[in-house]
């Protein structure tokens, strides 16, 4: 993890901050950490502080729900990426597809006409983006 990972990940934000930053309610922000999409360190009072990557996280859901994405869709967007990133191992050898490289390929693939209607991204439909 090289120093600027490091920094991104520490928890620095306080959530008045993240509102402005992100543009985004408290109510909101509270919503996307209940389904996990982000988790946000806590101090010892158990006030939420938030890393850099956190308010990527946040924008990129605020992007996907601009796209007309739901939250079952953007769930996905996600635990694709972190699953690529746990099972990271056998493709970690070659040259791969970024998150963001990844994550837009998926956004065009839910995106696309024809595609909407089918209810889940099947494995199958994800081994060709690592080859």
């Amino acid at each position: 993890m090289g120093g600027s990972e490091i920094r991104r990940t520490m928890p620095l934000f306080p959530i008045g901050i993240v509102m402005q930053l992100a543009d985004l309610s408290a109510r909101q922000i509270r919503y996307y950490e209940e389904h996990e999409l982000i988790s946000p360190a806590r101090t010892e009072g158990n006030r939420r502080l938030f890393s850099l990557n956190d308010i990527d996280r946040l924008l990129e859901i605020k992007d996907l729900l601009e796209q007309g994405i739901n939250m079952a869709g953007i769930k996905k967007i996600f635990a694709v990426s972190k699953m690529e990133k746990v099972e990271g191992d056998p493709f970690a050898k070659k040259p791969e597809l970024t998150d963001d490289e990844l994550r837009n390929l998926l956004k065009k693939e839910m995106l696309s006409p024809g595609k909407l209607s089918r209810s889940s991204i099947r494995a199958g439909d994800l081994s060709r983006f690592f080859r």
